[in-house]
């Protein structure tokens, strides 16, 4: 039973403590995963029978009492929104219950109401009795690779509230939560401009059309990385021409670029993989000698520090992605660039709508790649617990690599390595290792998730076919990397679990 409504009537009596049991078992169902709601339609209705429980006993003060109650149980409980569809109800003959039912499928078709009300239990399905909800077996939830329903658990009223001010005030297509989301995301990351468009994709097509690279040209980068990096070079017309990375970090190696320049180079593209940026001071200084732009994809890095630098800063220009498994991620696609060159940032603006620097006056061929309010609202709440959330990251990382030291070694078991100018964002906890896809299978079959990134490298991709001999770095990284679960609000005991499963499959 994967999710719980407490009916008004249940609510009390499990908030008035008198059903200690029944208040273990709501506990033991949030540890395993499971949630337990509190339908905010009926606040007012607990409230009111806990007040008259507490006069029947002659409390001093039945309000205040009541509330102490009903807050308590906030401890295992989460309150579930009404909805307007749920006051759409009168033509059912109990309109309470009708709209707890339609509240009770928002959460999903597995959801149960827990309620003591014969005329509900006589409706069947959701409503089922709490004999019957506590005599149900209490499975664990399968372990996530990334928990998105955690996070949203934390910040569910001011989301809730901010994507309803969204309703209300219409503006989807660059609404005030746009502005206020690019000064919030500037001032973040120390840079003069912030331009939120409608993915990281679109981040990296606009950031090589601001530099009018085009057909005839080449743009040094790594092959070990989504195809997006190399893809948005080749859709302007471009030749990706392809350095080696660190086997350490999967980054682009700078002492590989100067080789792979020629005259016909118009920027370098190095990808911050993994959560920690490249080494953006030597990549820097390459370019400075060759007069040659910069554009960090810092997709999985935002957040990150090098040598005291936010990601996104170190660069000509900044690009990330807001994918919503990201360290930073919406609830769709979205996306950003950075620069400090104003004139980058005018024609970028430009750029992603359409070429337009007024009212139907296009004055460059562009793209549609505006962010719209809704993830701009999303964002901008889950902005305020990034920090929080990225310290949280560094110690569950610094936890796995302890459990995993003892392991090193075995089947070629090698750890993330992070240089010391370095503070990673930690999007993913990856390790390399021999025989991966067979483990990853093992793995699996014990309820282990993983994932790799990436199992190809880029120039050996149907869409590129190219064959570039040189990098045997990333050709080797792409058969032994291995990302396993790692988030915020990852348990301590889950990555125990993990950890001893993959010992098991190594042992």
């Amino acid at each position: 039973m994967p999710d719980v409504i407490l009916d008004a009537a249940v609510a009390v009596a499990v908030g008035r403590a008198h059903n200690p049991e029944i208040r273990d078992w709501l506990v033991r169902r949030r540890k395993a995963g499971h949630r337990n709601w509190l339908y905010v339609a009926q606040q007012s209705e607990m409230l009111r029978l806990l007040v008259l429980e507490a006069e029947k006993e002659n409390t001093s003060n039945p309000g205040a009492a009541a509330r102490d109650q009903l807050a308590s149980l906030q401890q295992s409980c989460l309150w579930l929104a009404a909805l307007a569809e749920d006051g759409d109800t009168l033509s059912d003959p109990d309109p309470v219950a009708a709209g707890l039912t339609r509240a009770a499928s928002r959460v999903g078709n597995d959801t149960r109401i827990v309620t003591d009300n014969p005329g509900h239990l006589e409706r069947g399905l959701p409503f089922i009795s709490l004999d019957s909800a506590v005599a149900e077996a209490l499975a664990a939830c399968p372990i996530p690779l990334v928990d998105l329903r955690a996070q949203q658990d934390r910040l569910r009223a001011g989301l809730e509230r901010s994507l309803h001010r969204v309703l209300h005030h219409g503006k989807f297509i660059q609404g005030p939560e746009i502005h206020a989301l690019e000064a919030a995301l500037a001032e973040y990351v120390g840079v003069e401009h912030c331009i939120g468009v409608s993915s990281g994709t679109d981040a990296l097509l606009i950031a090589l059309m601001a530099l009018e690279i085009g057909p005839g040209d080449e743009v040094v980068t790594t092959p070990f990385s989504f195809i997006a990096t190399a893809e948005m070079i080749a859709l302007v017309g471009a030749t990706a021409v392809f350095a080696d990375v660190d086997p350490r970090t999967g980054n682009l190696d700078a002492a590989r670029l100067e080789p792979a320049i020629t005259r016909r180079t118009r920027a370098i593209l190095p990808v911050s993989l993994y959560g920690q940026c490249a080494d953006m001071t030597q990549i820097n200084q390459v370019a400075q000698k060759h007069q040659l732009p910069v554009i960090e994809d810092a997709a999985q890095s935002f957040g990150a520090l090098h040598r005291g630098m936010k990601s996104c800063a170190l660069s000509t220009i900044g690009c990330t992605s807001f994918f919503p498994a990201k360290p930073l991620g919406a609830y769709g696609d979205a996306g950003a660039i950075f620069t400090s060159d104003a004139d980058l940032a005018r024609i970028m603006r430009e750029l992603l709508n359409h070429g337009q620097d007024g009212h139907y006056h296009h004055v460059r061929l562009g793209v549609n790649g505006r962010m719209d309010s809704m993830q701009a609202a999303v964002l901008r709440e889950k902005l305020s617990v990034l920090d929080d959330e990225l310290t949280q990251r560094q110690f569950l990382a610094d936890r796995y690599s302890e459990l995993l030291q003892e392991l090193t070694g075995r089947a070629g078991l090698s750890l993330p390595f992070v240089l010391a100018e370095n503070r990673s964002a930690w999007a993913q906890y990856t390790i390399q290792i021999n025989h991966r896809d067979r483990l990853r299978q093992r793995l699996l079959e014990a309820g282990i998730p993983s994932a790799v990134h990436y199992p190809m490298v880029l120039f050996r991709q149907p869409a590129f076919q190219q064959s570039v001999s040189n990098c045997p770095h990333s050709v080797s990284l792409a058969t032994k990397v291995m990302s396993l679960p790692l988030h915020p609000y990852l348990a301590a005991t889950t990555q125990h679990t993990v950890v001893e499963h993959l010992k098991r499959v190594l042992g």
